[in-house]
């Protein structure tokens, strides 16, 4: 009965939360999903000379090839952002960032490195919650007109996103015989299979945000690594990359699981 009572408290906090959030949390979480591409569009822009020689060194392709792939970087992420925020073609800026991720995953050959693989697809993922909330929009307009039902592509958006969602925390699991590490992975892992299944998804997502904050706010400071050192860049990547994954978790915690979940299918029961 204890546990029964303490459910029910984290989740009348759950709510409140979104009562007091609702007008704002979608935007904030749509700012957060989108600030790796960003950070990354405006890094493009200062380190031009050294992203264009890197790829002209890895891929032998030419000046003006590895121009192109840093232009292309620089336009497609700051666009895609743009368009975002100010919701304006976001279907076609979602297709756009996913374009991004499939192409650096080749350039930056992050296809063979496992971490940063599932990372990227949990970029994806957080991409796939977006497409799904423009889709929500855009039905949202014809009001009256019978939905698709619960086997609308929308639905395996929000499932899909969700289950790529977690691999971000599998990267975060710390295989060590420490009883914090070992504590921090089973109420870590928990806490994802709830978010992939959609079940007390809402309260799994805000428990997963708060506890991914704390984590990337403490890894991965890169504001108190001077500039100058290569440990500064790359704890500001991690740094905004747990950060759209965060957006993403925001999204599920504002729209909800979906059709396909747990949660949704307790209603038919």
């Amino acid at each position: 009965m204890g546990q029964e009572d303490l459910m029910s408290t984290a989740e009348d906090v759950a709510d409140q939360f979104l009562r007091v959030t609702k007008q704002y949390l979608p935007h904030v979480a749509r700012l957060c999903l989108i600030s790796t591409f960003l950070e990354d569009g405006i890094r493009m822009w200062f380190q031009w000379n050294e992203q264009r020689d890197y790829i002209e060194a890895t891929w032998s392709c030419g000046y003006f090839l590895a121009t192109c792939f840093v232009l292309l970087n620089l336009l497609g992420q700051l666009g895609g952002c743009v368009l975002i925020l100010s919701r304006n073609f976001v279907q076609y800026a979602c297709f756009g960032l996913f374009g991004i991720i499939a192409l650096q995953t080749v350039a930056y050959s992050i296809l063979w490195d496992l971490k940063f693989l599932m990372r990227n697809m949990a970029l994806g993922g957080g991409l796939l919650l977006l497409l799904a909330e423009s889709r929500s929009e855009g039905k949202s307009m014809f009001a009256g007109v019978p939905s698709m039902g619960e086997s609308s592509p929308k639905q395996y958006m929000q499932l899909g996103g969700r289950v790529l969602l977690v691999l971000m925390f599998m990267t975060l699991l710390h295989f060590d015989s420490s009883f914090f590490s070992i504590l921090q992975n089973m109420v870590g892992t928990a806490l994802i299979i709830l978010v992939a299944i959609g079940f007390k998804t809402k309260l799994a997502a805000l428990t997963l945000v708060v506890w991914l904050m704390a984590i990337n706010v403490y890894f991965n400071a890169f504001w108190t690594v001077p500039a100058y050192k290569p440990m500064h860049d790359f704890l500001k990547y991690d740094f905004f990359q747990t950060t759209s994954v965060v957006g993403g978790l925001l999204l599920v915690v504002a729209l909800g699981p979906g059709g396909v979940s747990m949660d949704e299918k307790k209603k038919e029961w």
